[in-house]
């Protein structure tokens, strides 16, 4: 998703020795998808439980991280892949990039395997709900560039990812130790959910001609790049407005309000991309910004929660 930072040996189309491979499926774990899409949402739901609910299960924890991590490694093997397979990465540099290797697809498959059976695991231990967010969860990580859903290829894509690490995620972490659901825990879920949305637009805005060219009709495609830096800088204020608005309302402890720390972060990316969007190599300032953004605010509205002053 978004601006492509693949490195050379992940594109090889010839056959890969098994060490090869291996790397090929430690590689796949990027540092910025692993932390912010799928840990932080993960983590949040734990903190809640334990914060405001009173209850933890570690086991079922570290199983249901485990499942996490193994969705991670999917969904990013399958949009390498199929993004490869729909030309995206080599509109402008076609004789740069060889063919995706048919081994990512089979270590996404493989993944989103383990995954699901993790899954049913925790369905038997917890309840059939469990079931039901990882199929949810499932449907959107596979089909989000896969045929015959393709869902950023129908304007979706970014809602879908809200969804999915916000809502999806947080309630169903928390549902893992309480076997209940919580109002409050789907307001600080709103938390994570306009944050990634924003990332997933943000990340779109310098693959804007890639993405129109091979028919990824996403906001920033419906909308056009201004209207995308507007709209990321929008959704990311509606994140951290989320925990204001909770303070206010007394459903989160006032040490929550640290996350209100990472504002800086996002005046900061509105400046620069409002500036650079239409040169996406002086716009990368602006993505990593909001990483920032993200990264901070998520992982002390957690900690606040905790703190619970």
């Amino acid at each position: 998703m978004g601006l492509s930072l693949t490195p050379p040996h992940r594109r090889e189309g010839a056959e890969q020795s098994p060490w090869r491979r291996l790397l090929l499926v430690a590689s796949l774990v990027r540092y910025r998808f692993f932390l912010y899409a799928g840990l932080l949402p993960y983590l949040l739901g734990a903190a809640w439980a334990h914060a405001m609910e009173g209850a933890f299960d570690a086991p079922i924890f570290w199983s249901g991280l485990g499942g996490v991590v193994l969705a991670v490694v999917g969904v990013e093997s399958f949009n390498e892949y199929f993004d490869s397979q729909m030309g995206t990465d080599r509109v402008f540099d076609p004789d740069d990039l060889p063919p995706m290797s048919a081994w990512v697809l089979w270590i996404g498959i493989a993944a989103f395997a383990g995954a699901f059976n993790v899954g049913v695991y925790l369905t038997y231990r917890v309840g059939w709900p469990i079931l039901a967010f990882a199929l949810l969860g499932g449907l959107a990580a596979i089909f989000y560039v896969a045929p015959p859903i393709r869902w950023a290829y129908r304007g979706l894509g970014e809602t879908v990812i809200a969804l999915s690490y916000g809502p999806w995620m947080v309630l169903g972490s928390l549902y893992l130790h309480t076997r209940a659901h919580s109002w409050g825990a789907l307001w600080a879920s709103l938390v994570p959910g306009f944050l990634i949305m924003a990332l997933a637009v943000v990340n779109a805005i310098p693959d804007y001609h890639q993405d129109r060219l091979v028919g990824k009709r996403n906001l920033v495609v419906r909308l056009g790049r201004r209207r995308g830096v507007w709209l990321y800088v929008g959704l990311a204020a509606a994140g951290l407005a989320a925990v204001l608005g909770g303070v206010v309302a007394g459903v989160f402890p006032v040490a929550s309000l640290a996350a209100l720390l990472a504002l800086p972060l996002l005046v900061s990316s509105a400046r620069t991309g409002l500036r650079t969007f239409e040169s996406p190599r002086q716009f990368v300032p602006a993505i990593r910004s909001v990483v920032a953004c993200y990264m901070v605010a998520v992982a002390l509205f957690g900690a606040g929660l905790l703190v619970r002053i």
